[in-house]
């Protein structure tokens, strides 16, 4: 049974209490002071509210429950074990190594969509569920999330909240956890739950403001969330951190530190029934999301003829609108930047597959991830690869929660030209490199670029894909197959006599190391010129073979529009520094901070072209 009795809500928020002390003085750490203040919160909306199903809690038509507040996991695993899913000994687990009951949410549970816990990103989730629920699915679960009032500094709660109020997301609910206290001291606001319902109100919101502590209180609010419809809500509750623990309630420095087991005894006198047996009401239906990862193909074949010039950019959004002719689940996500990243091509025939973000990535990149769970879409986010730096952690928080999540990043480094260096992405490699298990594709030319769009639709994961400004010549033919992992040898002449070299390029850096690739025949110079392609995972097979065919102790050029830091100079020298072969690999890249300029002259400027490319092959080739 679910229920709305007053005392069986506020026993289950004793318990509740009582199994986060417990499992935070066995592992000697964690935040039983902030589970306490959500104790009533959690309780009515396990018990009292939602909709779920415990043996499959990720299922389709489920409400969503999104803990923002993270370091409150242990009310949330005490609510799991309060419905049955987990037992006593898994609570009690906490904070081992060899259990999935970690220090914050990740979805290596099953009852985890979003990891949570790097705080403000709670809200961006939800926002991205509930707009799926709406928009996509068209049902009608609804989504809560449990915010804490310190969390509520942060801007990225705001973006989130102006996406919310845009879309008129009447089937989200936030709730504000304004226990009154942070980490070190006192949140800004206090108790000031009039402030907060003012700003979220400000936002487009429906406000509440309740105690937190009053189940009956929080049972109408839900209520009342239910009946407004054309805008979200927001809950405020007004709680104490540390709420029913003696001598820990409402003080200070109580934060991220057990409290002693034997407070317990005090909290359990306060429950007058035993546990019932729950019976949670039923997810309403959905139809089930077949995203069919690897049978999900562009509607026809790219359809450049070799020579022509056209940017990656351009050739993103044209394979963006067919994956869309093909699968209802792609979504794209844009931040204002969609008539330059071209994302705006999928709206002519599928504008319901397109959400505009506007500049606000953070939230776009937290909507997307959200927008991807439980399989209900495969979004792609797109705007200038620069500021992608701006929702660094939402990307890394997406790798810590298995996101299916796509970056395409446009406007990539000092080849953009006159718009200067804050426009230029010389830092996009390194970070996309960084986040564990993530694809980096680098096309070149457009037919390479679409083909680059259709692998990371079916590859599930976070890929990002980085494109250009410039328009360059088509390199390839229609068909022509890319892999991940693949790099493509374009030009050999190692069989000939001579000094020999290997050139790698991607993007801009390609086409000046073909050109290089002939100044340097008439001089003498024997090249191979490799396109990446695939940065990461990185085709070692292709070019440690190709380098092989130089001789002994092969020389190797990258040249990369791009920082030195995590770029492809970089990734080949790890590739290729484990194997036994006496590889030497030299780099050429944008050393400084650029400025504004022609594309030729920065190329010039940083010796990235195919003068920089041939003066260093003839310094190293002997």
């Amino acid at each position: 049974m679910a229920t709305t009795d007053v005392q069986t809500l506020n026993d289950v928020a004793n318990r509740l209490r009582v199994s986060a002390i417990e499992m935070t003085c066995a592992s000697k750490s964690g935040h039983p002071t902030s589970s306490a203040s959500a104790a009533e919160i959690v309780s009515t909306l396990f018990f009292g509210e939602m909709r779920y199903s415990v043996q499959a809690p990720r299922e389709a038509g489920a409400d969503r429950f999104i803990l923002s507040k993270g370091h409150a996991c242990p009310v949330l695993y005490a609510a799991w074990e309060e419905a049955g899913l987990l037992t006593k000994e898994q609570t009690l687990s906490l904070r081992k190594l060899n259990s999935d009951i970690e220090g914050h949410p990740t979805p290596r549970l099953n009852f985890i969509d979003v990891a949570t816990g790097s705080l403000g990103q709670g809200l961006g989730y939800a926002a991205g569920m509930a707009y799926v629920g709406k928009y996509v699915d068209k049902a009608d679960y609804r989504v809560y999330t449990l915010l804490g009032d310190g969390e509520s500094s942060e801007g990225a709660v705001w973006e989130a909240a102006q996406f919310a109020s845009i879309y008129k997301l009447d089937n989200l609910v936030a709730i504000v956890d304004v226990n009154r206290l942070g980490q070190s001291q006192a949140a800004p606001l206090g108790h000031n739950t009039d402030v907060f319902a003012a700003r979220f109100t400000a936002f487009g919101f429906h406000s509440i403001i309740v105690d937190g502590h009053d189940v009956s209180a929080l049972l109408a609010a839900y209520a009342e969330a239910k009946a407004t419809k054309g805008k979200p809500t927001a809950i405020i509750a007004r709680t104490l951190k540390g709420k029913g623990i003696p001598d820990v309630e409402d003080l200070e420095n109580w934060h991220g530190k057990p409290v002693a087991a034997e407070k317990i005894a005090v909290i359990q006198a306060r429950i007058k029934n035993p546990k019932p047996t729950w019976s949670i009401p039923k997810p309403t239906t959905v139809a089930e999301s077949q995203l069919n990862l690897g049978g999900i193909k562009l509607s026809s074949p790219p359809s450049y003829k070799l020579g022509d010039k056209v940017a990656t950019r351009l050739a993103y959004g044209t394979a963006l609108a067919k994956l869309a002719d093909s699968s209802p689940h792609i979504l794209a996500f844009d931040a204002d930047t969609k008539n330059s990243t071209f994302a705006d091509k999928i709206i002519a025939n599928h504008p319901n597959q397109f959400v505009e973000c506007f500049i606000a990535e953070q939230n776009m990149v937290s909507a997307a991830i959200g927008a991807g769970c439980r399989g209900r879409s495969i979004p792609f986010c797109s705007t200038f690869a620069a500021f992608f730096t701006r929702a660094a952690d939402q990307i890394r928080m997406g790798a810590i929660s298995f996101a299916n999540a796509k970056f395409v990043g446009s406007h990539a480094g000092v080849s953009i030209g006159e718009d200067g260096p804050s426009q230029m992405a010389l830092e996009d490699l390194a970070l996309f490199r960084a986040i564990p298990d993530g694809v980096v594709l680098y096309p070149s030319d457009a037919t390479s670029a679409e083909r680059a769009t259709e692998i990371a639709a079916n590859h599930r994961g976070i890929v990002f894909i980085r494109t250009g400004r410039p328009a360059l010549p088509v390199l390839y033919t229609a068909d022509e197959t890319f892999a991940l992992g693949q790099s493509k040898v374009l030009k050999n002449t190692l069989a000939q006599a001579g000094k020999k070299v290997i050139l790698i390029g991607a993007g801009v850096t390609l086409y000046e190391a073909l050109d290089a690739h002939k100044q340097l025949a008439a001089e003498g110079i024997q090249s191979a010129v490799i396109d990446l392609f695939s940065v990461k995972p990185i085709d070692t097979k292709t070019i440690s073979e190709t380098a092989k065919q130089a001789g002994p102790n092969p020389v190797i050029i990258t040249v990369e529009d791009h920082y030195q830091a995590g770029g492809i100079g970089e990734a080949v020298a790890s590739a290729l520094g484990p194997l036994p072969e006496n590889y030497t690999v030299h780099s050429l890249f944008i050393t400084g901070v650029p400025r504004s300029g022609t594309p030729d002259q920065l190329l010039d400027l940083f010796g990235i072209n195919a003068k920089g490319i041939v003066n260093l092959a003839k310094k190293v080739a002997a």
